[in-house]
């Protein structure tokens, strides 16, 4: 399937259901999430720092060159300013001509812009739904991009749990749809 998608629709519908859920904050910034020690604000300020990050990956920067200018609060006293610059910005880098074809230099090494699209889609997704939750908001998400991030991250599953960056694999009944399936895969209970 992942041939045919466009990253950068996909990119744009995880992008929009995270700040969907952001824009409904409303002052609850310090509500606890289903992340361990996150609350709404750090959670939102860990998107915020990876948009921060995505322009000059995309434009070629490296790790060490950037090195640590998105470190510690981004969001300010006006967070959802804060959120709204830098994602129309990181948006901006996505959809740029040519991006998705460039090498972008992350921690674990060189890769495919595309790849690094599909790695931030997929954790909009992903948070979306934990942002939803922390706010007790309906946290069904765009079933097309799940889908889309579900057939992407089949291969790359047991390479996350290896580094670290998800937990055990939940089970969900057969006949799960995507989103369910996606979760279970990010070690969150569907």
């Amino acid at each position: 399937m992942l041939t045919t998608v466009d990253v950068r629709e996909i990119y744009t519908r995880c992008s929009a259901e995270f700040a969907t859920r952001v824009h409904s904050v409303n002052g609850r910034w310090d509500a606890p999430t289903p992340l361990p020690g996150w609350d709404v604000g750090k959670l939102v300020n860990h998107i915020v720092s990876e948009e921060r990050w995505t322009p000059p990956l995309f434009a070629g920067s490296t790790i060490d060159e950037i090195g640590s200018r998105f470190d510690g609060d981004l969001l300010g006293d006006d967070p959802l300013h804060a959120f709204d610059d830098a994602a129309a910005a990181a948006l901006a880098a996505v959809r740029d001509p040519g991006a998705l074809q460039r090498t972008v230099h992350l921690s674990f090494g060189p890769h495919p812009g595309r790849e690094y699209a599909l790695q931030l889609a997929a954790d909009h997704l992903v948070h979306a739904v934990d942002l939803a939750r922390a706010l007790r908001l309906d946290d069904a998400v765009d079933a097309e991009a799940a889908e889309a991030i579900r057939d992407w991250f089949i291969p790359m599953e047991n390479t996350y749990r290896e580094m670290g960056a998800i937990g055990p694999r939940v089970d969900v009944p057969a006949g799960a749809g995507p989103q369910a399936q996606l979760l279970s895969m990010m070690g969150r209970t569907p």
